[in-house]
């Protein structure tokens, strides 16, 4: 499993690094090509001899889950015409390690209960792009990762994800998610990493996240405003995407982007119309297509010197009202460190 665990690695630090594509699929391998598949293995889909803990039951028109043979670690279901989970498919599975279930059309409603209660020691549960109206569960206290991108969720029950101090990332772009309907979610997930709720709709950041958050997005939503002293209360945040809202200058109070630990602050698309004050530790800051008018040196560098400037290796304002005459004089000795500086 060390090349599958590497892609994924992989799939996390690309959405985490530079400007970015927002929502990178993760790798998933095919089936080996393999005359013989394990005797245990349902006949719908591959079980290489070689790697017999994994099932391949993936891109295969299947409209029903079959029967998981014991034994079974890495189930692979993505991209099927599946529209349920029925009593009795996992029974056998309680070996059962990564579910992947994206791109079905699997409702809310046709989860029967208990099934995936069953599956103990699951660590993944990948179900993007089907039909869910709330989050599957109970879930499994083992679980690492959960991926829930591009389903119709409008709930997000408070108790969910009670007790998974195990829970490493959770994405849940691209849903219906209100404020109030993540109210309480994210408490107590002493190990959660990365948090994802771009494209729903939103007015304010997540609240109750742990402080062991490195990256958060919450990019296209209703967002007006950060509360004072959120990122306070994120001592290791070092990524924060909170572009396409309806950020304002009057809803940011002073210094609350002024963290040590932000490497990556993305409010492009926003209605900004000052540079808002940042940490000199910052290295990109995203703020194109915003209304700044000018260029307030002093929310970048305090004052410069040879030991006291930015390290801002990225400065977009491009769609904005100024250009690179806006500069201060004393710009260069600040931004010493940047590689790239755009204006249009």
């Amino acid at each position: 499993m060390f090349a599958l665990g590497f892609f994924l690695l992989a799939g996390l630090l690309c959405q985490s690094l530079g400007q970015y594509d927002y929502y990178e699929e993760y790798y998933f391998p095919s089936a080996p090509m393999e005359a013989v598949s394990s005797p245990i293995c349902a006949q719908e889909c591959e079980c290489p001899l070689h790697f017999p803990t994994a099932m391949y039951c993936n891109e295969r028109n299947l409209k029903f889950i079959p029967i998981v043979p014991s034994g079974i670690k890495y189930l692979y279901l993505q991209n099927n015409l599946i529209e349920e989970i029925k009593t009795g498919v996992f029974d056998n599975a309680t070996d059962l390690r990564w579910l992947v279930l994206d791109n079905n059309n699997i409702t809310s409603n046709k989860i029967q209960a208990g099934t995936i209660e069953k599956l103990s020691k699951l660590e993944k549960l990948l179900f993007s792009n089907n039909k869910l109206t709330k989050p599957p569960g109970p879930l499994s206290k083992s679980l690492d990762e959960l991926k829930l991108i591009g389903n119709q969720l409008s709930s997000f029950p408070a108790n969910t994800l009670s007790g998974m101090e195990n829970l490493t990332t959770i994405q849940l772009s691209q849903n219906k998610l209100t404020t109030e309907s993540i109210t309480g979610a994210f408490k107590g997930l002493k190990s959660l990493v990365l948090l994802d709720v771009s494209e729903n709709k939103l007015k304010k950041l997540p609240s109750g996240v742990p402080p062991s958050l490195l990256m958060l997005y919450a990019d296209n939503n209703d967002i007006d405003s950060i509360p004072n002293g959120y990122l306070a209360k994120l001592p290791v945040l070092q990524y924060l995407r909170v572009s396409h809202n309806k950020l304002v200058n009057s809803g940011i109070p002073a210094g609350v982007f002024n963290v040590s630990s932000l490497l990556e602050l993305d409010l492009s698309f926003n209605k900004l119309k000052s540079i808002p004050e940042i940490n000199e530790s910052l290295e990109h800051l995203y703020l194109q297509v915003n209304e700044i008018n000018k260029f307030d040196l002093t929310n970048i560098c305090k004052f410069s010197s040879p030991v006291n400037y930015s390290r801002l290796k990225t400065l977009r304002l491009d769609g904005n009202n100024i250009t690179h005459s806006s500069m201060p004089d004393d710009t260069a000795n600040c931004l010493r460190q940047a590689s790239e500086i755009i204006f249009d």
